[in-house]
């Protein structure tokens, strides 16, 4: 990893706005946690159980809300959202390691694709016919790419990526070790007592700024596209299926699997090994909780939960009658044993 540049708190309110308080001239060279952090590291606190990391830090500056500016005297960043300020600053501090134009001499080029001469492909790369690469776009290592795959400007794919034929990815898309785009979708027709294969002849379809984590996999289309729209950022180990259609920038943990024809809204939220079954419609603004096993459409922005998912109100007053239940169950035992018997009522 490349040296991070020095930068005085005063350069860092000047790009990212926010409140000094302390010398402004504080040298700071990379983040760090309030735990491990040493005096040319900066730091930050969302949650008050860290408030006694923050006691104890050795931090050069700190990154904290307002309404917790006086909790120590160390330099610091006040602003709105501190998690959020962190996050600009150590992508300030920690930018995406440059590579160097060329094709290795291992890569294996088709015809009819030119490769830009700003485009970086690594070794062991395969590139098929007709591929179209933006500029500055970065292939890593034994990545595959099929017959008419395009690729966005300033996209970047780690290690042993493989896209199938004829699906595309907008610009500056960042795409994990392992992911695959555009195997055939689970579509299969009973004969009798064997599975007829259905061809799967969509395409994927991803578009701007879309981050997709290691060993993802999106399904193409049976018929129509699968589609991934602007923003979406998809952690690892997930799974989309077929014509799975994800709105721009919805969140999406790992493990979670996505049911084919389902239509995510934008801006949803949907935490790890989540649940999701097909043909379903999940409007914007949606957050689903982990774990949660979503069932039937869900046609109002809110938070979600449990097995089958209901709205996060009803679920917790369920989740707080289950847990009482022992207690009821013992109080009906009770009432039982004093009621007369049958016979003593006759």
């Amino acid at each position: 990893m490349a040296k991070a540049e020095k930068y005085r708190l005063a350069e860092i309110v000047e790009r990212f706005g926010g409140e000094v308080l302390g010398n402004p001239q504080t040298a700071i060279s990379q983040v760090a946690t309030l735990e491990s952090a040493g005096s040319r590291h900066i730091s930050f606190l969302t949650h008050r159980k860290y408030r006694k990391q923050l006691a104890g830090t050795r931090a050069g500056a700190v990154i904290l809300g307002k309404a917790d500016s006086k909790l120590t005297e160390l330099p610091r960043i006040l602003c709105d959202d501190p998690y959020l300020y962190f996050a600009k600053v150590s992508a300030l501090f920690n930018p995406p390691q440059a590579a160097k134009p060329g094709v290795h001499k291992t890569a294996v080029v088709e015809r009819g694709t030119r490769i830009p001469a700003s485009a970086s492909i690594g070794a062991g790369v395969y590139i098929g016919r007709g591929v179209k690469l933006g500029r500055a776009v970065v292939i890593g290592p034994g990545c595959h790419l099929g017959d008419g795959v395009e690729i966005g400007a300033s996209s970047r794919l780690h290690a042993r990526v493989t896209i199938y034929p004829a699906c595309s990815l907008g610009q500056r898309a960042q795409i994990h070790s392992g992911a695959v785009i555009g195997a055939d979708g689970f579509g299969i027709a009973l004969d009798d007592d064997k599975w007829q294969k259905i061809p799967q002849i969509g395409r994927v379809v991803i578009g701007n700024d879309v981050e997709i984590g290691a060993n993802t996999c999106i399904d193409r289309g049976a018929l129509d596209d699968t589609v991934i729209e602007d923003g979406v950022k998809l952690d690892n180990l997930i799974q989309v299926g077929h014509n799975v259609h994800i709105g721009a920038h919805t969140a999406i943990a790992g493990c979670t699997g996505i049911a084919g024809s389902t239509r995510i809204g934008k801006h949803c939220m949907i935490g790890g090994a989540a649940s999701i079954v097909g043909h379903l419609d999940i409007v914007d603004r949606v957050v689903i909780l982990a774990g949660a096993v979503v069932t039937r459409s869900i046609m109002q922005a809110g938070t979600y939960g449990g097995h089958p998912a209901q709205d996060s109100r009803s679920w917790t007053h369920n989740m707080a009658r289950l847990r009482h239940l022992d207690t009821l169950r013992e109080r009906v035992r009770h009432i039982e044993q004093q009621l007369p018997l049958p016979e003593e009522q006759a």
